[in-house]
């Protein structure tokens, strides 16, 4: 008489066992695996590349124009990464190691000249014990596209190539130890993967921190338009408050940071932010989509750097449309999608910038 409960109990057990696992779980997973670990490889790529270049360079085996290129794409690499900032490149303030940004009093100029007045022969042992003002691409950037700096000029690029060298090295060591901890065992990409653990109690978890990181790089993408463009100085340009402007990238950083951010949003094969909205909620999926393809739009419109845009009321319209685009993006994120998410955002790491 007890065989009908056993077979129930049976059949709860296998029908438990088929049960489709927590979508939030698989999402978490996904991205970490598909979208989050790809770009912090292609950022450890990029800053090998730019350490070989470095040497290349001060050897005389690579033109200027090819170690800037290298520059460029490491920059790249680094801005997609910026709405991905989960694990230990978020922790003890590495990103500063990275990028020196924003730059309001031209500390990177002032301090990479003190370094080379103290210290001639800078070395990697050296550069790590140094401020992280100099240590990083915003030095690099300096060293090869201020134009006060020669580098045809033999006695100015054997002046500069040591901490040229320094710093390429200096980042490729960086990249590498952040990738290692992701990948270790218990470390972020197997955190993101499987719950509970010491990091995340469930998946909600998980989503929440990648929602926040997420939205806290599309504010600094505005704040990095809006600062330039004069919205915190009434109206009055500042281009050399840009990122990168010297090398004049900043836009492209821009579009780069974009990406990851959308990277999250869409995910690989579905399996993205927007993936974890109910069936009801596809007209805020549309709306993202076509928030992300507005802004994509306008910077293919865009067809001087930010600098030259700056400087005639056109071109400071043109700008102006974009971070109405991307601000138009970053609320859809921070308002709906959080709520539809069912994420508290909470404090901004931007906040008080």
């Amino acid at each position: 008489m007890f065989r009908p409960r056993l077979l129930l109990t049976s059949l709860a057990i296998a029908l438990g066992a088929c049960s489709p696992q927590d979508p939030q779980a698989t999402t978490s997973a996904a991205l970490a695996q598909q979208v989050i670990l790809p770009a912090y490889g292609r950022w450890v790529d990029a800053d090998r590349a730019l350490a070989s270049s470095a040497l290349a360079f001060c050897q005389g085996k690579e033109d200027l124009a090819k170690a800037r290129a290298d520059f460029v794409a490491a920059q790249k690499a680094w801005a997609e990464l910026q709405p991905l900032l989960i694990g230990p490149l978020a922790e003890g303030n590495r990103a500063w190691q990275i990028q020196f940004y924003p730059d309001k009093k031209n500390l990177v100029a002032r301090q990479v000249e003190q370094l080379l007045n103290d210290n001639p022969q800078i070395d990697p042992a050296g550069l790590a014990k140094s401020s992280v003002v100099v240590q990083g691409l915003t030095a690099y950037e300096y060293i090869l596209f201020d134009a006060k700096i020669d580098l045809a000029d033999a006695a100015t690029k054997a002046r500069y190539c040591p901490l040229l060298e320094a710093i390429g090295a200096h980042q490729q060591a960086l990249a590498e130890d952040i990738l290692t901890r992701w990948k270790a065992d218990n470390g972020t990409l197997a955190q993101m993967s499987k719950f509970p653990n010491a990091r995340y109690a469930d998946a909600h978890e998980a989503i929440a921190e990648m929602l926040r990181v997420q939205v806290t790089g599309l504010d600094l993408l505005k704040k990095k338009l809006g600062t330039p463009l004069g919205r915190q100085s009434k109206g009055i340009p500042q281009p050399f408050q840009a990122e990168n402007w010297r090398s004049d990238t900043s836009l492209a950083s821009l579009e780069s940071s974009l990406n990851g951010a959308e990277a999250l949003w869409k995910g690989t094969d579905g399996k993205g932010l927007r993936g974890l909205l109910p069936s009801e909620q596809k007209e805020l999926a549309g709306k993202i989509d076509a928030a992300y393809a507005e802004v994509h739009g306008k910077f293919a419109a865009l067809k001087q750097p930010l600098g030259d845009l700056l400087k005639d009321d056109a071109g400071i319209k043109q700008l102006n449309d974009l971070y109405d685009s991307l601000n138009t993006v970053h609320r859809l994120h921070e308002t709906d999608l959080a709520k539809a998410l069912g994420v508290q955002l909470g404090f901004n790491a931007n906040d008080g910038d």
